[in-house]
């Protein structure tokens, strides 16, 4: 007889058949759980396949490239800004990558940092007159942003007016309501999910900068009143919003040009940037190319890593590169004293009740230490400020308004806030949180000598509101990032500069904690200020000359830049001396002269393909960034310096002389004559052949060559100048600056 354990066993050998299959499972899903834990994302670029391939074939093979896994691996998939995709892979499955058929490169994902009312009439853009009538307000055409999102229903984006979006327009609005004839797209390729809302500002203060409408009654503590407008009013606008609370993914700003391409945008406006790459590795530059290629203009951010050299973001010729310079207009708080000294400040907080009477006055830092003279959060607590004034520096990470919650928090009755040396007389207005200004460092340094100079310093703040008409302006401001271009140096860079200091524009939230209303502005600063002016310019570019390429609107913008302030002096910096070629690139901006520029250096999409190949990269590199197979050896390559932009930047060794080529094309009258004006940079000869050019029809090209020889004996490290063509009615300016090789 068999005993009941024998009995029991093919009862049994199912169940532990199923309880080994459920265990190795279980360390089958552990060890995928296990290798998820190790997952990034890595942007992998594919060669463009010789035959055309629909989008679902595309993705079919990008699939195919892929571990098999369980997980989703795919983040984003592209067809149009590059030809490859996005995934979730381990370090090992990477590098394994790399070795399979058709992969140029896999590395993983940056993440880009954003780069953070009176503008039209001081850029002279007027209702009814001039460059804003003839453009027809930048009617009919798109500007896709890529930024933190947007906040529907705010009056900034109202399509009151607005016809409705062109025909080619095959974008979407992931908004269940509010998208209208001005916001006529809004998307999201941010990580959390949401709608393409913004919570942060910053995407809806850039979109309302380049294609806000009409606001009347737009103001900011009751500062800067006004009626709020954008640079384009009558353009439309899609949002792509790209950056959430752990920045601005790589992946994502690359899935957002790749849909703005294919949904048939016009101008696209990226306010973000991840410092100096090689273009084949920058996917903004890349994914740029890809949009010109399609005649989209592109308009982005220099940076805001300044006043040093050698910090630009997006250096790529083929993009219009901006820095930040000030407007005429200041909300003035001016420090007042004891001994009578006044000191000109800012802040956008302009309390009404603030007593001029004089104030205990103490500086944040006499306790010696540095995290109290920065008034860093909590350092302030063992110091005596209650009821007093407390001088504040800038900087050590800490942001401005929150040394002035400090200073709240611990009691203080007002602050004054003291630029550093390298922020010299750049100042700006912010929304504080109690009585403030904000003073140069020639200012604090004043006030420090006031402080030691007695036993009992007092001071006030007196607030005069919104002052217009300041003759310094523009002026350069120090956040904004410098040249030279290091990853191409005979190309100048940035290209130009915009407002982009104390700038009011639309809001998601009252920064006045006012909730009965949807018309909310804010004042901000940043070359992502800059970069949205530049993209409503360019589009109102577009909409007077359709035919215009993007380098022959980034042309007539350079060409016509000023070089001068309201004063009709040069250009100044934040050490109030003349700015540099660094700092201002062509200069500021001037829409109404770029819309009759006379003559622009025109470039297409492969005129680009010599210039990478002379940029010693790979065939495999080129032809990541130009989406096509590219054999160098066969290409006649140049010199960047060679490249027909409307600026020179010149490397002069210690002897022999360089010659280069430009061609310009006639977009004034058919039949007019140039003679060309040198303004040589210091220790260079300069000879222009021929220096006397004529023209009988429009469209008509002509070149001319430019030699550069190096005097002997020069200890400078690099020189400006400019070379004008002088008609008799143009003047069409190209900067020129020598780098002295040792």
């Amino acid at each position: 007889m068999k005993s009941k354990n024998v009995q029991l066993l093919p009862k049994l050998v199912p169940v532990f058949i199923l309880a080994l299959v459920f265990m190795l499972k279980n360390h089958v899903v552990a060890e995928e759980k296990e290798g998820e834990n190790n997952l990034s994302t890595y942007i992998v670029h594919m060669k463009k396949p010789e035959g055309v391939l629909n989008g679902v074939e595309l993705d079919s093979w990008y699939q195919s490239i892929l571990p098999s896994s369980q997980q989703k691996r795919m983040v984003f998939t592209y067809r149009n800004a590059i030809t490859g995709f996005a995934a979730k892979l381990t370090s090992e499955e990477a590098e394994a990558m790399k070795r399979k058929e058709g992969v140029i490169s896999t590395r993983p994902e940056k993440v880009y940092s954003l780069h953070t009312t009176q503008t039209p009439s001081f850029l002279g853009l007027h209702e009814n007159l001039g460059f804003w009538n003839q453009s027809s307000y930048g009617e009919g055409v798109i500007i896709g942003v890529l930024d933190t999102g947007i906040t529907p229903g705010h009056p900034s984006f109202n399509d009151e007016g607005m016809p409705p979006p062109p025909a080619k327009w095959k974008g979407k609005c992931e908004f269940e309501y509010g998208c209208n004839n001005k916001l006529i797209g809004a998307r999201n390729f941010a990580e959390d999910g949401t709608p393409a809302t913004d919570d942060e500002g910053h995407g809806t203060h850039t979109s309302s900068t380049a294609a806000g409408n009409y606001v009347k009654g737009a103001n900011v503590f009751g500062n800067a009143f006004g009626t709020a407008s954008g640079m384009a009013p009558l353009a439309h606008l899609a949002m792509y919003k790209v950056c959430g609370d752990e920045g601005c993914a790589e992946s994502a700003i690359l899935a957002a040009m790749d849909a703005a391409i294919e949904d048939g945008v016009d101008v696209l406006s990226l306010s973000l940037g991840g410092g100096s790459v090689p273009f084949f590795d920058d996917s903004i530059a890349v994914g740029a190319f890809s949009a010109i290629q399609q005649g989209i203009f592109v308009s982005c951010s220099a940076g805001n890593e300044g006043p040093y050299y050698g910090t630009l973001s997006n250096e790529a010729p083929w993009i219009l590169t901006v820095g930040a310079s000030t407007i005429d207009r200041s909300i003035a708080a001016i420090a007042k004293l004891g001994n009578g000294q006044t000191i000109d400040g800012e802040s956008l907080y302009q309390p009404k009740n603030f007593p001029s009477t004089l104030l205990p006055l103490v500086y944040a830092g006499a306790n010696g230490k540095a995290s109290s003279s920065f008034c860093a959060p909590g350092s302030l607590s063992n110091v005596d400020v209650k009821g007093k004034v407390v001088l504040c520096e800038r900087g050590g990470n800490i942001g401005r308004i929150d040394k002035g919650q400090e200073v709240k928090d611990n009691g203080g009755a007002a602050m004054i806030l003291m630029n550093d040396k390298d922020d010299g007389f750049s100042t700006l207005a912010d929304p504080h949180v109690l009585p403030a200004t904000h003073v140069s460092y020639a200012g604090g340094l004043s006030i420090f000598d006031y402080i030691n100079s007695t036993s009992n310093p007092t001071a006030t703040i007196l607030f005069k509101g919104t002052v217009i008409g300041n003759p310094f302006a523009p002026a350069v401001t120090s956040f904004s990032s410098r040249g030279p271009n290091f990853q191409s140096s005979g190309i100048l860079k940035p290209d130009i500069v915009g407002p982009g200091v104390s700038i009011l524009a639309a809001w998601p939230v009252s920064v006045e904690n006012k909730t009965n209303t949807n018309s909310t502005f804010n004042m901000i600063s940043g070359t992502s200020m800059s970069c949205p002016h530049l993209s409503g310019i360019a589009a109102l570019l577009k909409s007077s000359h359709p035919d215009w390429s993007p380098a022959a609107i980034k042309s007539a913008i350079l060409t016509t830049a000023s070089l001068v302030n309201l004063g009709g002096k040069p250009i100044i910096d934040q050490t109030n001396a003349p700015a540099d070629i660094f700092a201002t690139g062509a200069g500021h901006v001037n829409p109404s002269k770029a819309n009759d520029p006379g003559l622009i250096y025109d470039l297409q999409p492969d005129d680009y393909i010599p210039y990478l190949c002379g940029l010693n990269y790979t065939d495999d590199e080129v032809g990541t960034i130009v989406q096509r197979t590219v054999d160098c050896s066969s290409e006649p390559a140049i010199v960047d310096t060679e490249l027909n932009y409307p600026t020179f930047s010149i490397l002069l060794p210690e002897s022999g002389s360089q010659t280069y080529t430009r061609t310009v094309t006639n977009v004034g009258p058919a039949s007019s004559s140039y003679t060309c004006e040198v303004i040589a940079p210091a220790g260079v000869d300069v000879t222009v052949k021929p220096n006397q050019i004529s023209f009988t029809a429009v469209n008509q090209k002509v070149t001319y060559s430019v030699t550069f020889s190096r005097q002997e004996n020069i200890s400078l490290q690099f020189s400006q100048g400019l070379l004008t063509w002088v008609s008799a009615q143009h003047n069409v300016s190209s900067p020129i600056v020598a780098i002295f090789a040792e």
